[in-house]
């Protein structure tokens, strides 16, 4: 039976992953057809953003009162219908309606059931589900690329991967009964009643807290503006065609997804810490790389590089909480967490896109450099923090 949930919490991861790269790979066409400036694809990612945010800030008391499974449930069936709700919208009043279903639907399953794994599961279980997850991210993509390229348009790709949630959806609701027992305990020896929600003030007190929220708020914002301005900077500046920036800013989330599934196997002899570091020095060669005037084929391969780079920070850094901050504390930590992801998932990407309508999209991997390099010295910190 046990097998058979961590199978289910593999599907959940790839459900989570589907949705991410949606709208990068659609927007060089989307923001033409819906005729607006494309900057406004961070307007977009910032409703999203913010929706997360309050759900992953109360996903310590909804994970609490209803337990992870029915959390993990209720959260993908929301983002299946924010999905079809993209696939009929013409206009970006519509589309940001629909952001706040799509943002909220991500925020308390992320932290939920990253907890729920830090705490159950070996580190290399982190990495391989956060590799479907990166898998989910990658088909995302492609399935966009393909919508587009046949000249369905990028309404149907969004129909092909709301079509997979709804599958997802029904498998998670059926899978409820071999959750029970598990869902509410965090170890062996501690069960629910044991641990209470945390208040934003007591959990923003304890040391360290500060520095990886911080250490997080550079990763989210380095991979979502990463992940949705790919496609765009591959177009408008290197020239490519629409249908294969769309399909080749995959080649982001294959990175990630590739580079999981070897961490893996790397957790077997590296610590989270050394796995963290190096994912920082894989991703300022990608960045390197990509600044340097070279042909596409390294372009591209700067691309797989900064998703490899990417691929053990996230997981190992969830994975690592409760052994800083400990287990009783580890929920409302993920919690908060993963409201400072999404609040660089809701800053930064916007932000660019300003900067791009004025700079140019030539300045993407210098801006990503720099959110690099602060990640890089909040992390350090809060090593040494938390070491003491």
């Amino acid at each position: 039976m046990i097998q058979i949930l961590l199978l289910i919490i593999y599907v959940a991861f790839i459900s989570l992953g589907l949705p991410d790269g949606l709208l990068g790979a659609a927007w060089p066409t989307m923001y033409i057809n819906i005729g607006v400036p494309i900057s406004t694809a961070g307007i977009i990612s910032m409703v999203i953003a913010f929706g997360t945010i309050i759900s992953a800030l109360f996903s310590d008391k909804l994970t609490y009162l209803l337990g992870t499974e029915k959390v993990t449930a209720l959260s993908v069936a929301m983002t299946c219908v924010a999905l079809f709700g993209f696939s009929f919208s013409d206009n970006i009043l519509a589309l940001l309606l629909w952001s706040i279903p799509y943002g909220l639907g991500a925020g308390s399953v992320d932290a939920a059931l990253n907890n729920y794994v830090a705490i159950h599961y070996s580190s290399r279980h982190m990495s391989w589900l956060h590799c479907m997850w990166g898998i989910g991210a990658s088909i995302g993509p492609y399935l966009m690329g393909y919508a587009i390229s046949s000249s369905k348009g990028w309404e149907q790709g969004y129909i092909y991967v709301g079509s997979i949630q709804i599958v997802l959806t029904v498998v998670l609701f059926l899978s409820f009964p071999l959750w029970k027992g598990r869902s509410k305990i965090t170890d062996s020896s501690e069960q629910a009643d044991d641990i209470k929600p945390m208040k934003l003030i007591e959990i923003i007190k304890i040391p360290g807290v500060n520095a990886v929220l911080i250490t997080f708020f550079c990763y989210s914002a380095l991979e979502s503006t990463s992940g949705l301005w790919a496609a765009s900077y591959l177009q408008l500046a290197k020239g490519i065609d629409e249908g294969t920036a769309a399909s080749m800013a995959s080649l982001f989330y294959i990175g990630i997804t590739v580079g999981r599934a070897i961490n893996g196997f790397l957790t077997i002899k590296l610590s989270d810490t050394k796995l963290i570091r190096l994912g920082q020095v894989l991703v300022l060669m990608g960045v390197v790389i990509l600044m340097l005037p070279l042909n596409i084929g390294f372009t591209f391969a700067g691309i797989v590089i900064v998703g490899l780079g990417c691929a053990p920070i996230y997981p190992c850094i969830i994975h690592s909480t409760p052994a800083r901050f400990g287990v009783k504390r580890s929920q409302a930590i993920v919690g908060v967490q993963m409201a400072s992801a999404y609040i660089g998932t809701m800053i930064m990407p916007p932000i660019f896109g300003i900067l791009a309508d004025s700079l140019g999209m030539i300045i993407w991997p210098f801006y990503l450099v720099t959110i690099l390099l602060l990640m890089i010295i909040m992390h350090e910190r809060l090593i040494r923090i938390t070491c003491k």
